[in-house]
């Protein structure tokens, strides 16, 4: 399964794009994951949304050609960050690459809710007319306090959090592999 990873940060120690490298690394017999740099995504723009930059339309070609898209999410004024709506919004016009993309969401921080109220908001965003991508249900990773289960390399060490991290990830590909079925 082709997966690519939408990162909400883009600062270059970020625990987020530290967690999607671990995943990418850690579950790469399950899964091919590309974690897509969108650093050089301009604003959205109605105005050039029928002929988007090349950033835009690089974007919108590897989530089409994706089985599935995995967000990586922190936590930003109760909400995901504007780099991540901003991603949103393009992928939500024109061609509408994530409608039916199979999608799952992760996020860290360095507080006790690893996320939680970002991820609640990103969920109510997938589900608009514009992306409405299925989710996988009831396997939600907020991995809280990231920088005491973290270490330097971006390895968790803490060893519940890999064990749920396991368990989501055999979830998701079960999950995805289910709805692949019903759809042929």
């Amino acid at each position: 399964m082709k997966v690519v990873a939408l990162v909400g940060s883009i600062r270059k120690d970020s625990y987020n794009v530290k967690l999607a490298e671990y995943v990418k690394n850690k579950y790469k017999e399950q899964m091919e994951v590309e974690i897509l740099n969108i650093r050089e995504v301009p604003f959205y723009d109605q105005d050039i949304e029928n002929d988007p930059p090349a950033p835009v339309r690089e974007l919108r070609e590897k989530v089409a050609a994706a089985d599935a898209v995995l967000w990586v999410t922190p936590e930003y004024n109760y909400s995901i960050p504007g780099v991540l709506k901003n991603v949103i919004d393009w992928l939500s016009r024109g061609d509408r690459v994530m409608v039916g993309k199979p999608s799952f969401i992760m996020g860290a921080s360095m507080g006790l809710m690893g996320s939680v109220r970002a991820q609640e908001h990103l969920r109510d965003i997938l589900f608009s007319p514009g992306v409405n991508s299925p989710l996988l249900p009831g396997n939600e990773v907020y991995v809280g306090i990231v920088h005491e289960k973290m270490d330097e390399n971006g390895d968790i060490k803490d060893e519940a959090t890999v064990l749920f991290l396991d368990s989501v990830i055999n979830n998701f590909v079960k999950w995805y592999n289910q709805q692949a079925s019903i759809l042929k």
